[in-house]
């Protein structure tokens, strides 16, 4: 299998460019549930230790539906599968342009919650208009064993999140540890008083905000992802569903911009607009690079296969 590894702000991609399942010609949906029914080793083949590591997040890109777009990304990760994931939308469109597949300007991504546009505005700067956000639920109290009343938001940006700023510990690679037992824990009171996404669906990310820690910077977060492993970059779904939020107590008008800083001091630029009745369209702007291109094997005698997990 030859894959094309990334980072997007700090937070690392892997890109199945050859040797992934064929997963059929239906809706993006419907291949994301094949890929999880009949191919999950693949996913833990490429993402679980030895040959990957729990931040990895994987895309495979498939053709699309929709002929007027270059692709479809079905996007997964050490646990599972994702519905959208904005930093590696950015890492394909860098790594597709790396391939010659893609040049500058605008293009057309299917994923199984929508279709998304990616301006590539250089080699490695990439803007990427989303699926509408939207805030399910709004000042969510629940009591958290070690840390007291959280309060906060239940937002969609593309996966569903709990967003809240009541957690007092500082926003920096040092609490990394004690930040993630707290995100932790925060979903799980989630879970024990029965907060949900819309329909039931789980709130498999967390995000908690802070100060800004660099001149321009207007916030910073911590965003815990589905397997347990915290965010490298702002989080392109996390920063889409925070403006959903900022919109939603008038803090952020349609076109103004906000700048999301991520636990390591990187940055996404963010802005939406209104678009057919009334949804909220966000688009985030970050910058991508190519890491390595390598061909993962598998030694028939290898008595982890499919990789540990």
């Amino acid at each position: 299998m030859r894959v094309i590894d990334s980072h997007t702000e700090g937070e690392p991609t892997r890109v199945i460019v050859e040797g992934g399942p064929d997963l059929g010609t239906g809706p993006l949906a419907e291949r994301r549930a094949i890929f999880a029914r009949d191919f999950d080793h693949v996913r833990r083949f490429t993402m679980n230790e030895p040959r990957g590591f729990d931040a990895l997040v994987g895309a495979l890109p498939v053709p699309a539906v929709d002929p007027t777009a270059v692709a479809g990304i079905v996007f997964f990760n050490n646990v599972g599968f994702l519905g959208m994931c904005g930093h590696g939308t950015i890492g394909v469109a860098v790594t597709l342009a790396h391939l010659g597949r893609i040049g500058l300007g605008r293009h057309r991504f299917e994923t199984p919650v929508g279709t998304v546009e990616v301006t590539l505005e250089s080699k490695n700067r990439v803007s990427v208009e989303n699926v509408p956000a939207r805030v399910h639920l709004s000042d969510v109290s629940v009591e958290v064993p070690g840390i007291g009343r959280v309060t906060g938001d239940v937002a969609w940006g593309g996966n569903w999140f709990f967003l809240t700023d009541s957690v007092t510990t500082p926003i920096d690679l040092a609490h990394r540890k004690q930040l993630t037992a707290e995100a932790e824990a925060i979903k799980a009171a989630l879970v024990a008083a029965g907060v949900t996404g819309e329909g039931g669906a789980e709130i498999d990310h967390i995000e908690i905000f802070g100060p800004p820690r660099t001149e321009g910077g207007m916030g910073r977060n911590f965003v815990l992802c589905p397997g347990g492993e915290y965010d490298r970059s702002p989080c392109g779904t996390g920063t889409s569903a925070k403006l959903a939020c900022l919109a939603a107590h008038g803090k952020l008008a349609p076109g103004e911009t906000w700048v999301q800083e991520s636990v390591v001091g990187s940055r996404f630029t963010g802005r939406y607009r209104f678009g057919e009745g009334g949804a909220l369209i966000p688009t985030i702007s970050g910058s991508a690079f190519v890491t390595a291109e390598a061909r993962l094997l598998l030694d028939p005698a290898d008595p982890f296969p499919h990789g540990l997990g």
